[in-house]
Formats: structure tokens, sequence, C-alpha cells
């Protein structure tokens, strides 16, 4: 037996006499099958699990994490490395916060290139049990030691830390993100690219960098038709990604003015016809696409001067009740209503009780940035209406929000707003506003 071994079985003994417990008491009271235990204890056929561990450390009263320290030695030695003591080992080291075992044991290991792999089981069971930021540690040593940079592994790492740096409305850092793991999309297994393709769209269109959402919406739509006969699994029926990428085509054509030929993109994906019979995932989806249709097709009205449509439209948007479609409909309004001259504080006033809970969609990337816009649009709107000092009030929101996400350009914009209206602003407003500015 390795004398590092006697160190931590040494250990455990002694607890079991400093609390009188016996082989087959210490078993009953931790539910460890007895014969299982004698060995574990003894050192003899199989080596103690870090369950096991954690289940004894209890029974004594021990924080998380005792005897961790010694335990390495049950993975590794000279003769073997241990895969199945290892895994669940990095983990648990992970979970409770033991980042000095981690750095021992990855020291020891990553001088063979080949045990990147362990590492990479590791991240993964720590990404699927929700554990995100624990894990992205590991990817992060995934990436910087695999070296083929065709390997599945590496693309995989790349978009695990993708999709964890880009769950924030920090705007700097979503970009950063997005140009570090792009080259990577077409590397990844077929069963993530096309959710991949999906979230650099999203995040890009939460951005405004239009030229990308086209591209990977354009790719998402080609991909997703092309993979759709595969036997792959996806995360979503691929129908959804395939209707998103038409979505996005008909939002940058939106928002270039081009409103002809965004309802054309808009009728596509709200009638999807599919090259084979949808099961209920699909037709659900189908189904979603059309509510989505039916309210960007009321969108682009709005935007085109159709002011007869608009209570029509809010009622609408009342009927589905979900906070995301208020808030990117009353944006549509407000946008028209700054264009055209029209008056719809009666819309405003109708949807307040929505408005009011705005700030707390603190965490989306594109309903932050709706929201930012919502009161940009709006404090065009009160300017507009003679309601300087409400209009003031949501330039300063605006320029919180925009401080908050990291996005300069907006920033900027209000702070030229505001420039403009100054001479009208509350002693308290200006107060605000230095403060925005200098940051303190």
């Amino acid at each position: 037996m390795r004398i590092i071994n006697r160190s931590l079985r040494w250990e455990i003994s002694d607890q079991m006499k400093m609390h009188g417990y016996n082989l087959n008491q210490l078993a009953e009271v931790t539910g460890i099958n007895p014969g299982n235990l004698s060995m574990a204890l003894n050192g003899v056929s199989r080596s103690m699990t870090i369950n096991q561990l954690d289940v004894l450390g209890k029974v004594f009263g021990k924080e998380p994490g005792w005897l961790y320290e010694l335990y390495t030695e049950e993975c590794i030695s000279e003769e073997r490395l241990s895969r199945p003591r290892l895994v669940p080992y990095l983990v648990r080291c992970a979970e409770i916060g033991r980042n000095d075992c981690v750095d021992e044991v990855v020291s020891k290991i990553l001088d063979n290139p080949r045990n990147v792999k362990i590492i990479f089981s590791a991240a993964e069971k720590l990404f699927h049990k929700g554990k995100e930021k624990e894990s992205e540690r590991f990817y992060e040593l995934v990436v910087g030691n695999v070296k083929d940079s065709f390997s599945e592994m590496l693309a995989m790492g790349h978009y695990r830390i993708f999709t964890i740096a880009t769950q924030g409305t920090d705007a700097e850092k979503n970009w950063k993100a997005v140009i570090r793991f792009a080259p990577f999309r077409n590397r990844l297994p077929e069963n993530n690219q096309l959710d991949a393709l999906f979230q650099l769209s999203r995040v890009c269109f939460s951005l405004k960098k239009w030229s990308e959402v086209e591209e990977y919406a354009g790719e998402l739509v080609i991909s997703s038709t092309a993979l759709c006969n595969e036997e792959v699994e996806f995360t979503r029926h691929p129908v959804y990604y395939y209707g998103m990428g038409l979505l996005y085509k008909a939002a940058i054509a939106e928002e270039r003015g081009l409103f002809d030929l965004s309802k054309k993109y808009v009728l596509s994906y709200a009638n999807l016809e599919w090259s084979e019979p949808l099961d209920e995932s699909g037709q659900n989806e189908v189904e979603r696409f059309k509510t989505w249709g039916k309210a960007n097709l009321y969108t682009l009205e709005v935007l085109s001067g159709n002011e007869g449509i608009i209570n029509e439209y809010a009622d609408y948007l009342a009927g589905l009740n979900r906070i995301n479609d208020v808030m990117a409909g009353l944006n549509s309004i407000l946008v028209s209503a700054n264009t055209y001259g029209f008056n719809v504080g009666h819309v405003l006033e109708r949807f307040s009780g929505f408005i009011e809970r705005f700030d707390l969609l603190n965490d989306d990337p594109i309903l932050s940035d709706r929201h930012l816009q919502y009161r940009h649009n709006k404090a065009l709107y009160d300017f507009k209406h003679d309601q300087i000092l409400e209009g003031l009030e949501e330039t300063l929101h605006c320029l919180s929000l925009a401080n908050q996400m990291k996005k300069y350009e907006d920033a900027f914009r209000c702070v030229s707003l505001f420039e403009k209206h100054r001479e009208h602003a509350s002693i308290q407003q200006l107060g605000t506003y230095r403060l925005s500015i200098v940051g303190e």
C-alpha cells in the first residue's frame, strides 16, 4: 500500500476510533456496502470513490472537501491514471471550490496531451449539471491544450465558452465572444451546429451587427434544410432553426427599411412548409411562427405609416400577454409615431403595467436592448410632444442602461439628446446626468 494512501486511510481509521465505529457500524450509518467499504479502507481490489469519501466526511462531521488533497493519489500514480476516479473528483473539487486540488491534478495529467479528454469530460459534466461558471475554467484548459485546430473537442470547448460568456448583457464581452468562437462554428458536431448558428445570430442581433446576423441567419436556413434528414438529435426541431433564420432575415430587411422584402420573409416563416411530415414538436414550432408572423405583419404595417391599424395591433399584443412581444410592439409603435407624428399616448397608458416591468429584464441581451431602445424612442416621443422633463427622464434611463451594457454608441446618442434639452433639466436631473457621465 502506498504511503499517501496509508495517510488517507489512517485519517479515516483515526476518525472511526474517535467516534467509536467498527466497520459494520460505519457501513450502516454511511449506507456503503460493508464489503465495498472494507475493500476501500484496506486498499484491496479497488480504490475509494470520491462519493464514499464525501459520505464518510459527512458522518464524521467534516466540511465538504475533507481529505481531498490526499485523495489525488487514489486517481494518479506513476503506474496508473484512473479516469473513472479523476472525472468525478475534478467535478467535486470544482463544485466546492477546491481549486488547489484541481491545480495539482491538472499539472500532473496534462504532461500527456491525450489526457485533455479527462478535462473535457469533467467540463461537460459540470456544464450539464448547470455549473456553467465552474465548467468554464476546464473548457479554457481544453482550448489551450488541444493542438489539432480541426478537433471537434476544441470546437466544442470554444462553443461552451461562447455560450457561457454571452449569457449577460455586456456588449463588449459578447462581441469578443462572437469573434473568438465564430471560426469554429462549422467544426462542431452536427447536432450542435444549428444551435450554434442560432446563438451567433441572436447575439449579433442584440449587438446590431447586421452583416454578421445576415451571414449566420443565411447559414441557419441552409444548414437546417441540409441536416433535417440526418439521424441527428438537435436541441429543437430543425424547423425551428429554419424559421428563426427567416425571422432574422426579415428583421434585417426591416432594419434597413426594406419593408416589402421583410414582408416576404415574414410570410415565409408564418406559413412554414417542410420537406417531411412534422411530429408534435415540429407542429408546435410552426404554430409559434404563425403567431410571430402575424405580430410582425402588424409591425410592418405600423412602420409603413398605417395609423389606422395601431389600435388593432395593440389589441393583438394585449391578447398575447407576453412582455417580450409587448416590448417589441411598443418600440415599433413609437418609431412610427415619431416618424409620422402620431399620438399614441393611449396605447402607452394601456400597457403601463408591462412597461413598469421592463427594468426586471436585465439578463437577456435582446430584451435588454429592446428596453434600451424603448427608453430612447419614448424620450424622442416625449420631446416631440413637448413633455420635456419626461423626455429628459427617459433619456437618463436610456443612458444608464447603455452604460450598464457598455453600448457606447447608444450612450453617446443619449448624451447628445440630453445636451440638446439640457437647459430645461431639473437640478436633480443634472446631478444624475453628471454622475452618469463621470461614472462615479
